[in-house]
């Protein structure tokens, strides 16, 4: 019974002996900047709006550079971050988005379809300088291009001045050294109106080429 009492004695203690302690439980992550939240306007100066929720409270940010930040004990800080805190945490980010696409419209006077002073209006000439400026400071930028027309003449007639239009402009593009195969050209005519009319209107609206440069 004795030698019994002492083997089993040995086997508790090599049971035991070989059991790990459980290990502490990590500690909660404390918060990075990913945890700060910043609503900042888009390029036009607008701002929306953004919630933040955590642990069952929510925020809602609706102002610009409106700020949102977690702690350690999980609460939501608001605030109003300044642009230097912006440009400190978010500056690389921000530097690496893309330039956003821009439009522009060019308008006619009736059945022209050149660049100069006698095809295109004062404003025209203006905005025309505008897109060339963005697209060279671009680093590889592409190109839409559609002309269209009011509704006086032909349909057919119509279709081919509008694609001259569009040609023209391409052609001053590829001037500035922009590849053609980066330009798409289009004519729609009559076809797509910004200002609805009967036919044979002149309405100088329409007379237009649009530029989409992204």
């Amino acid at each position: 019974m004795a030698a019994r009492a002492v083997v089993g004695l040995l086997s508790l203690l090599l049971l035991f002996g070989c059991a790990r302690p459980a290990p502490p439980p990590a500690p909660a992550a404390k918060p990075t900047r990913d945890d700060l939240v910043v609503l900042l306007p888009d390029q036009d100066g607008k701002t929306g709006a953004l919630s933040v929720a955590h642990a069952g409270t929510e925020r809602v940010l609706d102002t610009p550079r409106a700020s949102a930040k977690i702690t350690e004990e999980g609460r939501i800080e608001t605030g109003t971050a300044t642009p230097e805190e912006v440009q400190q945490v978010f500056g690389a980010a921000l530097a690496a988005q893309p330039p956003r696409p821009m439009s522009f419209s060019l308008y006619f006077f009736e059945g022209k379809d050149c660049l100069t002073a006698d095809c295109l209006t004062a404003e025209s000439q203006v905005v025309l300088q505008q897109v060339l400026a963005e697209i060279a400071r671009r680093q590889s930028p592409e190109i839409v291009v559609i002309g269209h027309t009011d509704r006086v003449g032909s349909v057919t007639a119509n279709d081919a001045l509008s694609l001259r239009r569009a040609r023209n402009v391409e052609k001053e593009l590829v001037k500035l050294g922009i590849p053609a195969d980066r330009i798409d050209v289009a004519g729609r005519g009559e076809r797509e109106p910004l200002v609805p009319t009967d036919d044979e209107v002149a309405e100088p609206k329409n007379r237009r080429v649009e530029i989409s440069v992204r």
